[in-house]
């Protein structure tokens, strides 16, 4: 018999196939979920905004339709999924974490909410994030932060930490969260969850709330590679509303995932070593690991070679110029005359005074800070020397990874240079907390995809380590053949996955049950 707790823990791709099966029901599944939700998520915080009712309605409609032997029913009709609130949901709240957008629920489905909808998956609520996905920790979040499930003293990462949590926590069995610069593989990379930024326009971002237009990114977080593979198969693909997508037919994902874990996967494979984002500054434990890593995958038959990518060091510096630009130009919209906060000043005043005073309230200290960093980026006199040397670095920085893919298959780095660090640790810090995304960022400029999974936990402290592997644009399956070759060659070490091996998580003691 399959118990609730049974259900919580099962990967996506398992449930999948119990609930096809009829061993399962998808409202058992939704209930579990939820009931878990219910038991930790005080404790947690992952999520915003928890649609309980309405995924019910939905499971038991599914379950009836399955019952009346309905053949439109997709592979992971029944299973639950989160979904970050920088995503638009025509019934529920999207807030993108700020009080500039309390309470509202916009006209619309982004498109892959719409096409999770339509394959028939469970939307169990919106996930917490630092506000308008400004930030590396979910600290910046206008309605409290997230906590670290396997420390409930830590961050969970950021901007994407709540959808992280929810799945490390066993809230979801996967989500969706966004990638400006690592907002996805940061994440996973402090909660031991999978996360994939996709090849910038290989997933709509249609009816996604924008920061940084030519960086966001949409993609999944799971817990293992092939239920990333199986959410990327259904969120992917060409969408007309979004000028950037690509209308290229792509490979299965799932597929691809499920080729890593043949024998011989990695046979041939050339993994190039990015030495500039490797070694100083970075957290002996997470080196430790990341070299064990690479003995694994050389071990499994691939080549590892050092690639010199000069540019890498200036990624951050031309990262914090065009985000703050291009989010500058974004957030105009929230003027308080469209949708969203409006605050009148004492007895009245202008648009202007009113604009002023609505931006002032609504937006947070960091959402500020980076406002007006890129409005004086793009102002008269500064934008050439600015915005515009930031731009002729990403192109130095694409030529890079041009080289590179030239000589190897794959590029590898530690998905982040440290493990979580204590709530409010960086938070006085703008600098310290944007190098968080030291190794996450060029992929976002260059448009390459990148995933992160756990590659076990640091000595010092007992927490998860990620790595992260970069492949060219459209060559997204790549990604998901070697990592789930490392995560097999890894489970085979560990008897099973990082998070059913690893101690007890910190949020079942506090109230739930693991």
């Amino acid at each position: 018999m399959t118990t609730a707790n049974d259900l919580i823990h099962l990967p996506a791709a398992d449930l999948a196939e119990r609930l096809s099966s009829g061993e399962v029901s998808s409202v058992e599944a939704t209930q579990a979920h939820l009931d878990r939700i219910a038991a930790v998520d005080g404790d947690v915080h992952a999520y915003l905004h928890v649609a309980g009712d309405a995924a019910l309605e939905r499971a038991a409609e599914i379950d009836r339709l399955r019952a009346e032997g309905d053949a439109g029913l997709g592979p992971l009709a029944g299973v639950p999924v989160a979904i970050k609130d920088v995503l638009c949901t025509l019934d529920m709240p999207s807030t993108a974490g700020s009080r500039i957008l309390e309470g509202w629920v916009p006209p619309y489905d982004a498109t892959v909410v719409r096409k999770l909808r339509e394959a028939h998956l469970i939307p169990l609520g919106k996930t917490n994030m630092d506000e308008f996905a400004m930030g590396s920790s979910t600290e910046h979040s206008a309605y409290g932060p997230t906590r670290n499930p396997w420390d409930l003293d830590r961050i969970p990462g950021g901007s994407g930490g709540g959808s992280a949590a929810a799945v490390a926590a066993f809230e979801a069995p996967f989500a969706l969260g966004s990638d400006t610069g690592g907002s996805i593989r940061q994440p996973a990379a402090v909660t031991g969850s999978v996360g994939v930024k996709p090849t910038y326009g290989g997933v709509s971002r249609y009816g996604a709330i924008a920061l940084a237009s030519s960086l966001d990114q949409v993609g999944p977080v799971s817990r293992t590679v092939l239920d990333s593979a199986l959410l990327h198969d259904v969120i992917g693909g060409h969408d007309p509303r979004d000028s950037t997508s690509i209308p290229d037919v792509w490979p299965s994902m799932a597929d691809a995932a499920r080729a890593g874990r043949r024998d011989g996967a990695l046979k041939g494979m050339r993994i190039g070593v990015v030495k500039q984002l490797n070694g100083e500054g970075f957290q002996a434990g997470v080196t430790q690991r990341f070299t064990e890593a690479l003995t694994l995958l050389e071990g499994a038959g691939a080549e590892i070679v050092e690639i010199d990518a000069p540019n890498f060091e200036y990624a951050i510096a031309a990262y914090y110029l065009i985000l703050p630009a291009e989010a500058s130009s974004n957030l105009a919209k929230f003027d308080s005359v469209r949708f969203g906060l409006r605050v009148n000043p004492p007895g009245g005043g202008t648009v202007e005074q009113v604009m002023s005073a609505t931006r002032e309230a609504g937006f947070g200290p960091e959402v500020k800070r980076r406002i007006i960093l890129g409005t004086y980026a793009l102002s008269a006199g500064y934008y050439d020397a600015y915005y515009g040397s930031a731009q002729k670095v990403r192109t130095l920085i694409q030529r890079d990874f041009d080289a590179a893919f030239g000589r190897v298959d794959v590029l590898v780095t530690p998905s982040a240079p440290t493990t979580a660090f204590r709530l409010g640790e960086k938070l006085d810090d703008p600098l310290a907390m944007y190098l968080n995304d030291l190794t996450t960022i060029p992929a976002n400029l260059a448009g390459v995809p990148g995933i992160g999974l756990p590659i076990g936990l640091a000595p010092e402290d007992g927490l998860p380590v990620g790595i992260q592997f970069m492949a060219p644009a459209r060559a997204d399956a790549r990604l998901y053949t070697v990592g789930a070759a490392l995560e097999q060659i890894l489970e085979d070490r560990w008897g099973g996955s990082l998070l059913s091996q690893a101690p007890e998580l910190a949020v079942a003691t506090a109230g739930g049950t693991n």
